[in-house]
């Protein structure tokens, strides 16, 4: 009986790499023996263990069978006779299918190793074609090592391997719990652009995210940065959210404001009109497919219904500033309505060839906002009970809006004061 360190662990060693989580692999046991050197069975569909003491993860080495289409159409199967070579063998990615000893030493039955001096996505054996999976982990990891001047690509062989798979539908069986998951990760990643570029490139992105995908080839409006299309612009926008370390709901909000491009009709180029609207619609719909998680939904559908107007805030009025806060719901979740504004900065900066970029706008509204939120309600309502009018909840409702539209509108007054040639880009 003998275990190993194997798979993200070596690799991340190997990189130079903080090392986060272990995953042993043990050779030469059975479930039996597990159970009697202390091991708490955690596995459902093959045994894993926990470690009596560090409470690690310890898997039998096994090897799999494909049964049916999809990733959970597989059959495993352990037993003490399976060699480490042949559990390494059924992993993903070479750079994946390594493994070390108890000494150190390093097993890399596969080439590993210089996949990584290279910098190369290469699978391991036509196994990967089995797990559709896959495609969306290379897609991530793209994300996550793609860092110049060490950014990794992906083998030409791979990338063929991953097209017939598309092709094949195996990307069509994939659930999408699943999906969602390994996207959110490389959202997360430091260059998410990457991901996409990768899942595009193999086709999966138009089977995965079609409005998505439908965004290259749209052009962007003069003003903007008409030498790219929206494709390539969302792919800045999201590294942008990506380099500010904004959360998740954010980064999917800036991967999303812009698809109601994608179903503009042609005569409504350069300009766009109504694409925010056709937005809320395929927003609704991508969230619906992929059970997103309500955070980022909700963000989504609020960022490609009002980044425009977020933009145009120095054109509005004080009452129209208020509307916008109140469809936000920013009075009772201001952090998502700053959240908003993180999204729609996002959208600014993730532009080509602008110098001088800046984007006042989304201090602006936040500042428009503090203000309104200054306005006491509380004394608001007791004043307006107090002249016991007809429609009492109405005219409650009326005079707090009014009295933060005044508000705003002093704000909007004293900053036009202290900044007359402000200008928006």
């Amino acid at each position: 009986m003998k275990s190993y360190i194997v798979g993200g662990a070596v690799r991340d060693r190997l990189l130079g790499l903080p090392v986060q989580d272990r995953d042993y692999v043990v050779v030469g046991a059975t479930p039996a023996d597990m159970l009697a050197q202390g091991y708490t069975p955690v596995g459902k569909d093959f045994p894993v263990f926990l470690h009596p003491k560090t409470h690690d993860e310890y898997a039998l080495a096994r090897t799999e069978r494909k049964t049916a289409p999809g990733y959970k159409g597989f059959v495993f199967h352990t037993d003490a006779n399976v060699t480490l070579d042949e559990d390494l063998i059924r992993r993903d990615l070479t750079i994946n299918a390594m493994a070390q000893d108890e000494a150190g030493n390093i097993i890399d039955p596969f080439n590993g190793q210089t996949d990584l001096q290279q910098r190369i996505f290469r699978h391991v054996s036509a196994a990967f074609a089995e797990d559709p999976v896959r495609i969306l982990r290379l897609a991530r990891f793209a994300a996550r090592f793609s860092v110049d001047p060490n950014a990794f690509s992906v083998a030409p062989e791979t990338m063929l391997l991953m097209q017939q798979m598309v092709a094949a539908g195996e990307v069509d069986a994939l659930v999408p719990e699943r999906v969602w998951q390994e996207l959110s990760r490389g959202l997360m990643e430091e260059r998410p652009s990457r991901m996409f570029e990768v899942l595009r490139e193999c086709g999966a992105l138009a089977r995965i995210l079609p409005e998505l995908n439908a965004l290259w080839g749209v052009p962007q409006p003069p003003k903007h940065h008409p030498e790219i299309d929206t494709g390539v612009h969302v792919m800045m926008v999201v590294d942008y959210a990506a380099s500010e370390s904004y959360s998740l709901p954010v980064r999917f909000a800036a991967l999303t404001h812009d698809l109601g491009k994608g179903t503009t009709p042609p005569d409504q180029w350069p300009r766009h009109y109504g694409h925010e609207q056709r937005g809320i619609d395929l927003v609704e719909a991508v969230c619906q497919r992929l059970k997103i998680p309500t955070d980022c939904r909700d963000l989504a559908i609020m960022a490609a219904r009002d980044h425009g107007n977020i933009g145009r805030a120095f054109e509005l009025r004080p009452d129209t500033i208020i509307s916008l806060l109140e469809r936000s719901d920013a009075f009772r979740k201001p952090q998502r309505f700053l959240d908003l504004l993180s999204a729609a900065k996002s959208d600014c900066f993730g532009r080509a060839n602008l110098p001088d970029v800046r984007f006042p706008q989304a201090e602006y509204l936040a500042q428009a906002l503090a203000a309104a939120q200054q306005v006491q309600s509380g004394a608001i309502a007791q004043q307006v009970t107090a002249k016991n009018l007809p429609g009492q909840s109405q005219q409650i409702a009326l005079a707090i809006r009014q009295a933060r539209v005044d508000a705003v509108r002093q704000f909007k007054e004293q900053f036009q004061a202290e900044n007359p040639n402000n200008i928006a880009h």
